[in-house]
């Protein structure tokens, strides 16, 4: 089409022959630029043989424009009526996709994803390796190293189609691909983009609140708590340090002053006791901050510590800390749960009942046992009510869903504990399953020795005010030796 206009443009188009209208477009205003102004302009003859359009008769009655406007309206119903079956069957808790790498479908029930025994477990080992520290490019390499094959060169194995050249290249953005699909938690996650327009084919990301969500729909390959990790890590993310040795704590330590970032520092001409953190923002004390340095085997050392000694607090009374635990976030709640539900099932129970009263008052108005002023009243004062108990349920459900969504944080981050039982080193998975983020401050140098105060919060518990967990730890440096407290 666009070497066609082209060719009009240059003067080589004497006529330009369709079958009908809606075959030269359904855009009524190009259609209508093109026929009524560009190509008599070019002195190019337009035929729509079915429509019985000639440029060189004319429409003096303009069925033309009106023919234009119908196969507009045409695409544009038909989008409308494709919307609303695509969001029905998306509503419906079904799949809109392919099953990604790592499902198949159910020979049973096509719409039920089932799992890959080849590929589940590589997607498992992608997301271990993310937890491990390991960035997309790193994970590539290592799935590449292990000789696993891609997901097109799996496929193609066995349609027994020709081959990639490159079967376990694996690149980047496929990595990437995988570790921000939420399926692999087992739930239907649909909507997740869309368009303006019928007439754009660009696809624009979605709010979170616009898609549909559906949990335990299919066998999970990875734990919600695991992919929520995940996503917290992937927006620290860490850039490979130029020397060998690699930050343990990289994007995960945080200036208490200024907010910002302490990056990893490290040198192929320093031993590991020299490797250290300092704030972004300090620039060799010509940015906006001061330094915060601190030293990497020094928040090795406190942070094993601390994780030792919150494992052995919570093992010791697992039935207290979840009590605890549970105290601590209702602080300013004043129900539980199942007083939440109780009451949300008899808001529920009068709303549908003030929908049969709504209707028993309308039959009493239009029978005339009701005067219209009687009538109106008493309809606008149910129907308030029913707009305060609508916002009332959806508040109750919503409390009610992140207090069990706290639960689920709770049982893993015990099992968390019971998992590493007896810590010997610390480990970069360790640490990303454990450790939150961790604030550090300024130095105090008022009293003649350095000392300086961190703030460790760990995943799952960062807001109960436990002992082991919330109060700081103060490093104290001295010339001969270094203790903590």
């Amino acid at each position: 089409m666009q070497e066609g206009f082209e060719l009009v443009k240059q003067g080589l188009v004497g006529c330009w022959l369709v079958k009908d209208l809606s075959r030269f477009g359904r855009d009524y205003l190009t259609v209508g630029q093109y026929t009524d102004i560009i190509f008599p302009s070019y002195d190019v003859r337009f035929i729509a043989i079915n429509d019985g359009v000639d440029s060189n008769r004319g429409d003096s009655e303009g069925f033309a424009a009106i023919r234009n406007l119908f196969n507009e309206w045409y695409p544009r119903d038909t989008s409308k009526k494709v919307r609303v079956s695509l969001r029905q069957r998306g509503t419906s808790g079904k799949h809109m996709g392919k099953p990604p790498y790592g499902y198949r479908c159910d020979p049973e029930d096509k719409d039920h994803w089932i799992l890959d025994e080849e590929a589940a477990p590589v997607v498992k080992l992608i997301f271990d390796l993310c937890i491990d520290g390991k960035g997309p490019e790193q994970i590539a390499r290592i799935l590449e190293e292990k000789q696993i094959l891609t997901a097109k060169a799996l496929y193609a194995k066995r349609k027994k189609k020709p081959m990639p050249e490159r079967p376990y290249h694996w690149g980047n953005q496929s990595i990437v691909g995988i570790l921000e699909r939420q399926e692999y938690t087992g739930c239907t996650c649909n909507f997740k983009t869309y368009s303006k327009s019928y007439k754009l084919k660009k696809r624009i990301p979605n709010e979170p609140e616009n898609m549909f969500y559906l949990p335990d729909t299919q066998e999970a390959i990875v734990s919600q708590a695991q992919f929520d990790r995940v996503q917290e890590l992937r927006k620290n993310k860490r850039r490979p340090a130029k020397a060998e040795r690699q930050g343990l704590f990289s994007g995960l330590l945080f200036c208490a002053d200024c907010g910002g970032k302490l990056h990893f520092a490290t040198s192929k001409n320093f031993e590991g006791k020299q490797d250290h953190y300092v704030c972004n923002n300090y620039k060799s004390n010509r940015g906006t901050c001061t330094a915060h340095y601190i030293r990497e085997d020094v928040l090795r050392e406190i942070v094993l510590e601390r994780i030792r000694a919150v494992n052995e607090y919570i093992r010791s009374d697992v039935d207290g800390f979840q009590e605890e635990w549970l105290q601590c976030r209702r602080t300013d709640q004043e129900r539980s749960i199942r007083d939440d539900k109780k009451k949300l099932e008899q808001a529920k129970k009068r709303l549908a009942d003030l929908d049969v009263i709504i209707a028993r008052l309308y039959e009493d108005y239009v029978l005339g046992n009701l005067n219209q002023d009687r009538y109106r009243k008493m309809s606008a004062d149910y129907e308030a009510e029913q707009e305060r108990l609508k916002l009332e349920i959806e508040v109750i459900e919503e409390w009610v869903e992140q207090r069990e969504e706290m639960n689920d944080g709770l049982d893993a981050f015990i099992a968390l504990t019971q998992k590493y039982v007896d810590v010997e080193e610390l480990t970069q998975t360790i640490v990303n399953e454990y450790i939150k983020k961790i604030i550090v401050y300024a130095p105090d140098k008022s009293s003649g020795k350095r000392k300086q105060k961190v703030k460790i919060f760990f995943n799952f518990v960062d807001d109960v005010d436990i002992p082991v967990i919330s109060e700081p730890i103060i490093t104290q440096t001295t010339y001969e030796h270094r203790k903590t407290a």
